[in-house]
């Protein structure tokens, strides 16, 4: 079992100008390895705090990986430190050198002086290549520590930490892990938990909850002897989880987006959707669309704000709004079969409610959202109060209009409101 610390170099990161989303990415990658992370520090681009961080850290752990503090400019001292701590003095590699300037040239940047300490290195480094920015890592042994010096830039870390550091960690721990990450939505935190009571003792697994708006992640993580038992119980577990909780509940495995997942359920049942939004302005549209693709599945939303709108661009009938309201099942169900008859499509969701802060009566209170899913089958709609501020109840809105699209789906339409 290998040990693990997690430092993360720079005044800004001290100073809460910075969030250090290095720290939580690396102590998941390093877990995900099968080291065990028993420490996370931050320091300040201060000499004499860095250097004694990294004489401790390099005593008292296996592995020790640091980001931060390699650019050009004077506050950027973690090389200098490292070579410190070493008692070795730094030297300058010209192929490091080189691709420094090539890099920025390429960008239509003139070298400084200033980019060329990002070329010096301590003594007896083993110089990790950056093709994402201008400044290489390296590796070192510090003391116990075998030690990964990165960049803090979060972009240029990852993949490094990927291509470089990844590789050698696989070979310095033993047994094999594996961990599966399924993505689930629908059902709280609490209910998920009990729904898969006695999967750990079954599967010779542990399990991990994190609770990530709108979803819940369930972590299957397996140790074996070796890389193989380990993924087959890793499997056999998330199947279980899968089973359990149903295909509706466990949209993805994996990094997948909820949103990204209703388009691609869309695109296996060869559907097309479009939306019909009032109070969520547009949102649901580019929740859908953050990822390329989406022309596949979608094919447009209409904003209709004001009743005027709803009228002219959905065909919502004026005395229906003066009927019911704006905010209300009636007009939500004829916003979505309106926008159907325009666009064409195979389904189509509207919403309409009252975002707040201002807005809300007794009996229609600020974060009331009606909301409908419309096919050729027929009509479903719900409704529901969402808390929170403006921005809160609007993506709730639009999480909730794109369930009940996945709902339907799976399920088909209920021909009726619910709450």
């Amino acid at each position: 079992m290998a040990t693990a610390a997690v430092l993360c170099i720079g005044t800004e990161l001290t100073r809460g100008e910075l969030l250090n989303t290095n720290a939580t990415w690396l102590a998941e990658a390093l877990t995900e390895l099968g080291c065990v992370v028993l420490e996370m520090d931050v320091v300040p681009d201060h000499a004499a705090q860095l250097g004694a961080a990294l004489a401790r850290l390099g005593r008292e752990y296996d592995v020790l990986v640091c980001t931060g503090g390699l650019g050009p400019t004077t506050d950027d001292i973690t090389t200098e430190c490292v070579a410190r701590v070493l008692g070795v003095p730094l030297e300058r590699n010209a192929e490091a050198l080189a691709a420094i300037r090539a890099r920025l040239e390429r960008f239509g940047r003139t070298p400084s002086p200033s980019n060329d300490k990002q070329a010096d290195f301590p003594r007896g480094a083993e110089i990790l290549p950056n093709p994402k920015g201008t400044a290489p890592g390296f590796s070192v042994r510090l003391d116990r520590a075998l030690t990964f010096v990165l960049p803090g830039v979060p972009r240029e870390m990852v993949h490094m930490f990927r291509e470089s550091v990844a590789p050698k960690l696989r070979g310095l721990v033993t047994g094999g892990r594996r961990q599966i990450l399924l993505r689930t939505h629908g059902l709280p935190e609490s209910e998920v938990n009990d729904r898969l009571a006695g999967i750990e003792a079954d599967f010779g697994v542990t399990l991990g909850y994190r609770a990530s708006f709108p979803v819940i992640e369930v972590k299957v993580h397996a140790e074996a002897t070796d890389e193989a038992t380990a993924a087959a119980r890793a499997r056999a577990a998330a199947d279980a989880v899968r089973e359990r909780l149903g295909a509706r509940v466990v949209f993805a495995e994996g990094d997948v987006q909820f949103a990204e997942a209703v388009g691609k359920l869309l695109v296996e049942r060869g559907l097309r959707l479009g939306c019909a939004e009032s109070c969520t302005g547009g949102l649901v549209g580019q929740l859908l669309t953050e990822r390329s693709g989406a022309s596949r599945f979608f094919a447009g939303s209409i904003v209709a704000y004001e009743n005027a709108a709803k009228t002219a661009l959905l065909g919502v009938p004026s005395a229906l709004i003066e009927a019911h309201g704006a905010v209300s099942r009636e007009v939500a169900r004829a916003m979505a079969e309106g926008a159907r008859a325009r666009f064409g499509v195979d389904v189509v969701l509207s919403i309409t409610g009252i975002a707040g802060p201002e807005g809300g009566t007794a009996e229609k209170p600020v974060g009331l959202v009606h909301y409908a899913v419309a096919t050729a089958d027929g009509t479903t709609d719900k409704h529901f109060v969402f808390a929170g501020e403006r921005d809160q109840i609007r993506l709730r809105a639009a999480y909730a209009a794109l369930s009940l699209v996945m709902r339907v789906l799976y399920e088909g339409h209920a021909n009726r409101a619910e709450s």
